[in-house]
């Protein structure tokens, strides 16, 4: 069992930053590829960002390359997104995921967090 829990969301403008973050605990995080999805309003959970368990392979939606960047620091059994230059369209309830392989799809993602909501104002 993996127990996650997100923070950093918040409200900023359109251009600005935020830094969220998904602590863990349980099993050994190390083991896990970590992703993180978004849902807006009304939509399905969207794949943004995914890590190896050593940060080798990363890989993001198209969208928001060259914005968000995911870390790791397995010593902290932490996961980040940096998210610069955001934009309304961003606007969603973000959440954390752990799984055993490296994918997009949400289905393979054994545990998630609670989420944290991000707006972006315009």
């Amino acid at each position: 069992q993996v127990q996650l829990v997100e923070s950093g969301g918040g409200l900023v403008q359109a251009g600005g930053s935020l830094r969220l973050s998904c602590a863990a605990s349980g099993r050994t995080f190390s083991n896990y590829f970590m992703g993180w999805f978004r849902q807006a309003p009304g939509k399905d959970r969207e794949f943004v960002t995914a890590i190896s368990p050593t940060s080798v392979i990363t890989t993001y939606l198209d969208s928001v390359k060259g914005r968000f960047t995911i870390s790791r620091d397995n010593a902290k059994n932490t996961v980040f997104l940096q998210m610069n230059s955001l934009k309304p369209e961003d606007t969603a309830v973000y959440y954390c995921g752990a799984a055993a392989i490296f994918t997009r799809a949400a289905s393979a993602y054994h545990y998630w967090g609670q989420g944290t909501q991000v707006t972006v104002s315009s």
